[in-house]
Parts: C-alpha cells; structure tokens; sequence
C-alpha cells in the first residue's frame, strides 16, 4: 500500500485485495483507519506516527480488520519516502498475514504448557505458576496450600479394561477437580494419574487456612470417590491427597516435595483419605535416603559380614543359621531391621543375597574339609525379590557346582509370605532345587495365613516356630497351645521342627516333653562371627577354618 504525505492511499497491489477483501477502487483516497480493528489503543498509534516522525520508519505487529469484519493479525512495515529536499512525499506499507503463525504459535505453547488429554496445565505449567504464588506469598505475606492427588488402584483399570478406558477416567477425573476450586485457583496433571492444585492467597492466619484447606480437600476426596460412567460401563474411584501448606520462606522444590510426601503417607494409611505433611515424616524420609546411598557401597566396599547363630538337636550342635551383618564406617553395626527392608524396597537384597550364599557355600566348603564339622548345615534366608529372579535355580546350581558342597547341608529358609506370591511358581522352582539336593525350611511359621492345603503341598523339610510364641510358653497358655500344635503337625506331616527364640531352660523342658526336634536362640548361643562361633561350639577344634 503506497500512501502520500497525508496518508491517504494511492495504490495498492493484487495481494493487497487477497487478504483484505478490498479492491483498489474501495480504498484509494482514504486513509489506513479504513482497516483499524479497534484492538489497538490510542498511544499504540501516537508510538507509530512518533516513530515515522523520528526515524521514517515503523515495525511491528498489529491487528487489523478484513472487509468481511474479520480481524485478523499483520506484520507491518512501513516506510516514508522522501524527496530530494528531504520532505516527506509518500509512505510504503507492505505487510504479511501472520494469522498462521500465531495459530501455530498457540498450538506450540499449548503443546509446551497443557496437557494434551485433559486440556489442563502440564508440570511446566505448574512450575512456573508455583513459582509465581511463591513470590507473591512473599509480597503479601499471605499463605497457600499444594493438594497432591493420586488415583488409587488407577493401575488395575488399565490393566484389565485397557488405556482408553483409563484416559477417559483421566478426563473426567480433571473436569470433576476444575469444579472444586476456585477460579483462581490452578488445577494441573503431573503426569500418569497424578493431579496437583495450587491454592493460593488464603490469608495471613494459619489456623483459618487449614480449615479452609480441609473443606477443599474433603470436596475433592468426595468428587472422585464414586462413580465414573465409562464406555466400559460404571467406574468406583478414590483417591489419596497430600496436602503442604506454603509461605513466603519456602522453595518451590520444597512445597513439591512435601505434598508428594504427605500424599504417599496417605496412601500407606489404608488411600481414600488425605494427609497434612509431617516434618518428621521428612527427617525420616532423609535418613533413610542416606542409608540407601551407603548402603549401595557397602557391599562393594565390602562392609557386609556374616554371623552364625547356631542351632542344636539335644546337646549336639547340627548347624547354623547365617545372619547378615552390616558394619558401617561411622554408624558402626546397622540394625538388620533397618537396612533389610530398605534392601528389599530398593533391589538392592539380589546382588547382597547372592553374595550371602556364596559365603554360606564357601563356608560349607571350608567346613567339610574338616571330620569334625563336615556334618554342619547351614540355614540361609532368601528374600522373596531374591527366590523371585528367573535364574534363580541355575544360579544355586553353579554356587554349588563351584564351591563342591554337599547340596543336602544347605537349607533355604523361606517366609510364608514369598511361598504365597505365586504358589504354583514356588513350588515349581522349590521341587527344582529340590532335586538338586537343596532343603527348604519354612520360617516365622504361624505368623502368616498359609494353608494346611498349601503346607501339604510345598517341598518342605522343615517349619521354624516364630520367637513371637516360644517367649511365653511357660507362662501363657495360648502359646504354649499353639506350639504344641505345631510341634504336633509338623511330626504328622514328617517335617524337622525347630524352635527359635529360645532362651531359657523352662523353654527347653516344655518343647523337649512335646517332642520338638532342634532349638536356636540365647540359650544355645547368640549370632556371632565365625571365629567365635567356632571357639563356643566347636570346642574340639580351636583353629577353625573360616571365611572372615
């Protein structure tokens, strides 16, 4: 569009007409004001011609008006002209229609800022609008609260009814949150079945913000438990929340991390329910980070070790059970209490009990070069991550292939517990190692829920009778009840039967009169390392071989 001095247009081209819809003859003799699309202010136009005035020139982005009434968006240049004396003779306007870029640019941010199936802000979203709430709650001092929501059992929909099913859960689940809020508030999806809400600007009193936050959180736990109409058919949901409060001294880290936490402290309180974070629930959570990374050194920096606690049948001396010890440079001996759990969470318990039975083998090897001993079994655990491993038996069969032991003095202990995950595997791979020679002893018996029918149906040589019921015996006729059953089905079902705990001799008399096979515990000798095992029990030969 070419304009004179007054900005009245003179000409303009073929593409002019195609994106405006005005031909020549509409709009030659009038000024550009004939395309304004009202969007724009007075001052954007006073900047315009300020700049025309001072530099003969403008760029930008503006919005402009078809014929047909539709705005639409331009990028403008417009240039003067001048002549030899320097006045200003006409002005050159060419523009492109970028309403395809700004469309592709909404897509882009979109794409960058929402999630895609539920339409609601994703987690960069949610970062920078935490962010934001933070340094205002800096400004005014006024606090806010992070809801952290998990689907519970949301896992079991997709895996039975498919992820179609699932997303549309999803959708419903983001539309049924959007109503629970206000319209300041932010509703976000994490990812997966996880969804946040920023709440922000709940006043200076922290005591009325809790209460407003509960009802809020009530309302949420209320709307997603009930029924979800799918094209699957009717939905029961529930959910766990997680909720942290924040202020102006907090991280947007931090407030992350708490409400993550509060949420799975709720869910290990039975889900369906919420949790306000508890700052001891963190200092817990610290530790046991810490743990875990020198736990994950200890066995390469070899910080791991073995005690025995022997076992007996009548006075003489039939074995040991091997314990695992963890002898840490600064704590000194960790409780098993406390980092086996940990190593079974983490995975850890394969590599650290393949280790262990390749001790008890070598073991083994060293006390069968020896008369005296070769007839010493050793009883070793074997956690349910651990037995679970797919090669499992054929990493047994080379233990024993290398270190030549005698497969019958090793015995696997198993908990009722791991026999139960997939009872047909189990015995499966229990009949397996079974024929290489190994023995079973099933461990902690009493405390779990196994069947007769099961019991009958494992490969077992052994049931071990829980400390829990050997402590009380002499003085609670409950226990003493229950041992004797035991005692008495294990002789019925032809299986050793071995008391652990036992550390008095009113214990000894009562399980001897009822015929119970072998005892462990005080009594008979605490865990210990090998050397002193071998001084206290293997008397009759003070330079015994070992692995320590």
């Amino acid at each position: 569009m070419i304009t004179d001095e007054r900005h009245r247009i003179l000409r303009v081209n073929n593409a002019f007409t195609r994106v405006t819809g005005y031909n020549s003859e509409e709009v030659v003799g009038q000024t550009p004001a004939v395309l304004q699309s009202g969007k724009h202010q007075e001052a954007f136009y006073l900047d315009m011609a300020k700049s025309l005035k001072d530099h003969n020139y403008w760029q930008g982005e503006i919005w402009n008006k078809r014929k047909s009434g539709e705005l639409y968006p331009q990028y403008l240049t417009i240039t003067a002209v001048q002549s030899e004396a320097g006045g200003i003779t006409n002005y050159v306007g060419a523009f492109t229609d970028i309403t395809q870029r700004k469309k592709d640019e909404a897509d882009i941010h979109k794409l960058a800022f929402y999630d895609a199936l539920t339409g609601l802000p994703n987690r960069r979203s949610l970062q920078e609008r935490l962010d934001s709430a933070l340094h205002s709650a800096r400004i005014t001092k006024q606090l806010g609260a992070v809801l952290f929501i998990d689907l519970d059992n949301f896992k079991n929909l997709n895996d039975t009814k498919g992820h179609d099913l699932g997303d549309q859960l999803l959708v419903e689940v983001a539309k049924r949150l959007s109503r629970c809020v206000r319209n300041a508030d932010m509703v976000a999806r994490l990812g997966g079945d996880e969804f946040i809400i920023i709440l922000e600007n709940l006043g200076v009193d922290e005591t009325a913000l809790i209460s407003q936050v509960k009802q809020i959180v009530s309302k949420v736990i209320s709307s997603l438990h009930g029924e979800f109409v799918l094209e699957g058919g009717v939905h029961h949901s529930s959910c766990s929340v997680g909720v942290a409060l924040f202020n102006a001294d907090d991280s947007t880290d931090e407030v992350m991390k708490r409400s993550d936490m509060a949420m799975y402290q709720a869910k290990e309180s039975g889900k369906d329910t919420y949790k306000f974070f508890d700052p001891d629930a963190e200092k817990t959570l610290c530790t046991l980070t810490e743990l875990e990374a020198d736990l994950r050194k200890a066995l390469p920096q070899k910080q791991l070790t073995l005690y025995f606690q022997a076992q007996y049948h009548g006075n003489t001396l039939i074995g040991a059970e091997v314990l695992l010890r963890w002898v840490h440079p600064q704590r000194g001996v960790v409780s098993p209490a406390e980092f086996i759990p940990l190593a079974e969470s983490t995975g850890l318990i394969v590599p650290i009990g393949d280790w262990v039975l390749r001790r008890a083998c070598l073991q083994l090897q060293l006390w069968q070069d020896d008369v005296a001993t070769k007839h010493l079994s050793l009883a070793v655990n074997v956690s349910a991550r651990q037995f679970c491993q797919e090669n499992f038996v054929e990493e047994m069969q080379s233990c024993i292939d290398m270190y030549g032991v005698d497969p019958n003095l090793l015995k696997l202990e198993l908990t009722e517990s791991l026999v139960l995950i997939d009872i047909e595997d189990t015995i499966e791979k229990m009949q397996r190692l079974r024929d290489l020679g190994i023995r079973f002893a099933l461990d902690d018996f009493g405390t779990g829920y196994s069947s007769l029918l099961h019991l009958k149906r494992l490969p077992l040589d052994q049931i071990k009778i829980d400390h829990s019921f050997i402590r009380d015996i002499a003085t609670d006729p409950d226990d003493a009840e229950i041992v004797q059953t035991i005692i008495a089905m294990g002789q019925n079902l032809r299986l050793n039967v071995i008391a652990e705990g036992v550390e008095y001799e009113e214990q000894v008399d009562f399980l001897n009169q009822r015929k119970c096979d072998s005892f462990q515990g005080y009594l008979f000798g605490r865990p210990e390392p090998i050397e002193q095992f071998a001084e206290n029990h293997c008397t009759y030969i003070l330079n015994q071989k070992s692995i320590a």
